[in-house]
C-alpha cells in the first residue's frame, strides 16, 4: 500500500505542547494522526464531540467585571473568608 502526505499548518507552541503529549503515551504525531483519521473512518464522523471551554454565565459576568477594573482584590485567604 503506497502512502500519501497530508500537511497541516500549525503554530510552534502547538506542535510543542501536542508532541509532549503524544511522547507521553509513546506517539508520534503522525502515528497520532493516523490514529485519529482511522477512528473517524470508524466512527463515521468526528472521533470525539468537540466542546468549547465556555465559563458558565456568573463565571463570565466576573470575568467581565475584572476586565472593566470592577472587583476586589484581596490579600489573603483569610480576607476571602471574611465575609462569609
Amino acid at each position: 500500500m503506497t502512502n500519501v502526505t497530508v500537511q497541516a499548518r500549525i503554530s510552534p507552541e502547538l506542535k510543542q505542547q501536542v508532541e509532549a503529549v503524544f511522547d507521553a503515551v509513546g506517539m508520534t504525531t503522525a502515528e497520532a494522526i493516523r490514529v485519529f483519521l482511522k477512528q473517524a473512518v470508524n466512527s463515521g464522523g468526528l472521533p470525539f464531540q468537540p466542546t468549547a471551554k465556555m465559563p458558565n454565565q456568573e463565571t463570565a459576568a466576573a470575568i467581565m467585571e475584572l476586565e472593566d477594573g470592577g472587583g476586589e482584590q484581596l490579600q489573603t485567604a483569610d480576607d476571602l473568608f471574611a465575609d462569609w
